[in-house]
């Protein structure tokens, strides 16, 4: 079987497909690609089932070297692509001959890159994914230099004429739509119209987990004393006691105590989530 060899793994590289939704009652999380748009276009462009492994990357990128001949396409936060040593295409599929080093650099806008290879990355599923999930440990580990990862046999051949340049680029600002409930009435009517207003900074302490923010006009809760922990799902928006809101991505636990007040319709404003960086204005306005 043909196999990637990790070179640089970057700042943080994981395997990503569409995640493991549906064991919330296990205590999973659902994982899975941040930016399902260019995770989705990354296996298109190679002629992948929709649901194919590939590398997520954040910032920095990831070299991979390959001993068989590969077909390759990295899509996401705009990056340079070189192959050994050679200028290749961004957003399009790229030959790399035995032997060859794929160098994925540091994303010149945006966060997170996805690196796909035809066939897709065979690591050995859990529950049904093959995602990393850094909250609960499951999927294969965070990629380090000199992992050897798997490649399953190649499909039907690349699919022409997709056009990576039709994904939205990483987002000046951060347009979030938010649809109240369902502990609204934890925080002061005044808190709530303010929240419109308001506009947030994503936080550097962001992560696969969540989006925190900074700055902005704090909640302020109606009332004293702390929930039961009950259900999170996709999107839900917990303000913790600082009053700064956390959207809550792939990687967010199943159950949590503070307040969510509303949640945020996933496509396409997450995927902007996955490609906002530190310091982008975060706005969040009234779903429709």
């Amino acid at each position: 079987m043909t196999e990637l060899l990790v070179v640089r793994p970057g700042a943080l590289t994981t395997v990503q497909d569409r995640g493991r939704p549906g064991h919330a009652h296990l205590g999973v999380p659902r994982s899975g690609a941040l930016d399902m748009a260019a995770y989705g276009l990354a296996n298109r462009l190679l002629g992948n089932p929709p649901d194919a492994a590939v590398l997520e990357t954040t910032l920095d990128g990831v070299s991979l070297r390959t001993a068989a001949p590969v077909v390759v396409a990295v899509t996401g936060a705009p990056c340079p692509v070189l192959v050994s040593g050679r200028p290749a295409a961004w957003g399009a599929p790229v030959w790399l001959p035995a032997g060859a080093e794929l160098e994925v650099g540091r994303a010149e806008s945006g966060l997170r890159s996805y690196v796909a290879v035809r066939g897709g990355l065979a690591v050995p599923p859990v529950l049904g994914s093959r995602s990393t999930d850094l909250l609960s440990g499951l999927g294969p580990p965070v990629m380090s230099a000199g992992t050897a990862l798997p490649v399953s046999p190649p499909g039907p051949d690349p699919v022409a004429g997709s056009d990576a340049y039709g994904l939205p680029g990483a987002p000046s600002e951060l347009v979030l739509p938010l649809r109240l409930g369902p502990r609204a009435e934890w925080f002061s009517a005044a808190s709530l119209a303010g929240l419109w207003r308001s506009v947030f900074l994503v936080s550097p302490r962001s992560n696969r987990i969540g989006l925190r923010t900074e700055g902005g006009r704090a909640l302020v809760r109606a009332r004293a004393g702390e929930l039961a922990s009950e259900g999170m799902v996709l999107g839900a928006v917990q303000v913790p006691p600082d009053g700064l809101p956390v959207v809550f991505l792939a990687d967010h636990p199943v159950t949590g105590g503070y307040p969510v007040v509303g949640v945020v319709e996933p496509a396409p404003a997450l995927d902007a989530a996955a490609q906002a960086r530190p310091g982008t204005p975060v706005r969040f306005v009234r779903a429709r």
